[in-house]
């Protein structure tokens, strides 16, 4: 069944879109919040710890499906 949907493959790529997401939204959420910008109609306090733990997080998850890819 693996070999006709191809797991074995599709699972690595998802992890590494999740983690190029997760590193790119929150680095592009810390330099915004650098700069001063904040998205329109929302409400809450920007939690830079938050944002580096998810890219630390992000960059854990696309080492890890590029490596299983690429290896």
């Amino acid at each position: 069944m693996s070999d006709i949907i191809g797991f074995d493959q599709i699972f690595p790529e998802l992890i590494l879109g999740v983690g190029l997401a997760l590193l790119i939204g929150n680095g592009l959420a810390v330099i915004k919040n650098r700069r001063g910008e904040q998205p329109a109609g929302v409400e809450g306090v920007f939690r830079p710890g938050r944002a580096w733990f998810l890219m630390a997080v992000g960059i854990l998850m696309a080492v890890w499906g590029a490596s299983t890819i690429f290896a």
